[in-house]
């Protein structure tokens, strides 16, 4: 198995592009199965979970055409089957959204459970209940089969804002008869960008980018070519990694207007950047003192659906706040094991306090050294590598396997930045 040897405690300096948006990519992948004619997809990551996607389609029937490492071209003439390959299913959360669209072309879908990150339990209760709406009938036993003779527009409220479900049910609503309102949908950016991508290929959405989507079904939708945005989860990474490390990079492309709550956020850890056009820049030697509620009173970040924090930067502000002057409560609202990757921290020297699965008061700035890792998740394992990266001495990291899955040659772009970091 692979690992990353890291010697910490250098200031990271250069430029760097981040990545395809992943969150984006993979429901983009998923919608080829509505329209028998080519998609192409630019900028695409060439990260683990895009592999795993494209694997999935090709068994399902899809024709992949690899342009380069970025771009493809699929074409589902014909559905071969109904059932995802399960192996490949279960590696990845994203392959949820293969539901919707295969449903809706198929009229049928068998699944097992899906995969992806250990951070707690993650229902799929609202994909099920969305698709039902719309005609589709459920049975379960050792797996979930879902039937529709056709789907039929309706008035759906998710019982939560999941972002998947969302996009399941946008999905299958494009190709049903007649009108779909979806209320409580969410809408953040990587929704957007399928919506749009959507409507490029013929269907009608209104209200893209709020929490309630009206969709216009067509009898059938068209092919399309589009742009995969960059992913502010990786400009949200390498903002903290600059701060936590004291350097100055510049981060291209960096889509700052998904920006605004982080930058609010990452200001109260001490951490600050620039806008420059579509750029970011995070000058040296950042302040890292943690701001105080009014009063004096311990402040609090805590994560929420769009346009609130997301939940998948909460490791990131969690290791930037051991490097904090100043005491943080980080409230993990949505997932019950995301913040138990924080005994690897302590065992660094940070003073957290884990008070339950979902709080933990971080007590800053610490002294971190170095130390053996393993990866439990995407997020984690990038907030392992940060604290890594800002500790005194060598650290390794196992299990890389799972920030493979969420960041493209990040020892690559870590390297050219000055880090001494090797992928053994």
């Amino acid at each position: 198995m692979e690992k990353f040897v890291i010697e910490g405690g250098i200031p990271l300096q250069g430029t760097v592009v981040p990545s395809g948006n992943k969150n984006a990519a993979l429901p983009i992948l998923a919608a080829s199965l509505l329209t028998d004619k080519p998609i192409t997809v630019h900028n695409l990551p060439n990260i683990g979970d895009v592999r795993t996607m494209l694997a999935l389609l090709e068994k399902l029937g899809a024709s992949v055409q690899r342009h380069d490492n970025h771009t493809v071209t699929i074409q589902v003439t014909d559905v071969r089957s109904t059932c995802p390959d399960p192996v490949l299913f279960s590696q990845i959360r994203g392959s949820l959204t293969l539901m919707g669209p295969l449903l809706a072309r198929a009229g049928r879908i068998t699944l097992t459970l899906p995969g992806g990150d250990r951070i707690g339990r993650r229902r799929i209760d609202t994909h099920l209940l969305a698709l039902s709406a719309l005609g589709a009938s459920l049975r379960q036993n050792d797996r979930l089969e879902l039937e529709a003779a056709g789907l039929h527009g309706a008035d759906i409220w998710l019982d939560e804002a999941s972002v998947t479900g969302t996009e399941n049910a946008i999905m299958a609503a494009c190709v049903a008869r007649g009108e779909t309102i979806i209320r409580n949908a969410a809408s953040e950016p990587h929704v957007q960008e399928l919506c749009h991508f959507l409507n490029c290929m013929g269907a009608q959405i209104d209200g893209i980018g709020s929490n309630v989507l009206r969709i216009q079904g067509r009898q059938r939708l068209e092919g399309g070519e589009c742009t995969i945005g960059p992913d502010f989860m990786e400009v949200g990474s390498f903002i903290g990694l600059a701060a936590v490390t004291r350097g100055e990079i510049l981060i291209k492309n960096a889509a700052p207007e998904h920006l605004g709550m982080i930058r609010m956020v990452f200001a109260r850890l001490g951490v600050h950047f620039e806008v420059r056009g579509q750029d970011v820049f995070v000058p040296a030697d950042q302040p890292l003192v943690i701001v105080d509620d009014l009063g004096g009173a311990v402040p609090k970040i805590d994560d929420a659906p769009w346009p609130g924090f997301p939940t998948d930067l909460m490791s990131i502000a969690l290791v930037i706040a051991t490097q904090a002057r100043g005491t943080v409560l980080i409230h993990e609202k949505l997932y019950d094991s995301r913040l138990y990757f924080v005994d690897r921290l302590i065992a660094m020297g940070a003073r957290i306090i884990l008070c339950d699965p979902h709080r933990a008061v971080v007590v800053g700035p610490s002294r971190l050294s170095g130390e053996t890792l393993h990866s439990p998740d995407i997020r984690a394992g990038m907030a392992l590598l940060i604290a890594a990266l800002c500790a005194e001495g060598k650290s390794v990291i196992h299990n890389i396997q799972q920030i493979d899955r969420g960041y493209e040659r990040i020892e690559t772009k870590l390297q050219a930045l000055g880090a001494r970091i090797e992928r053994v």
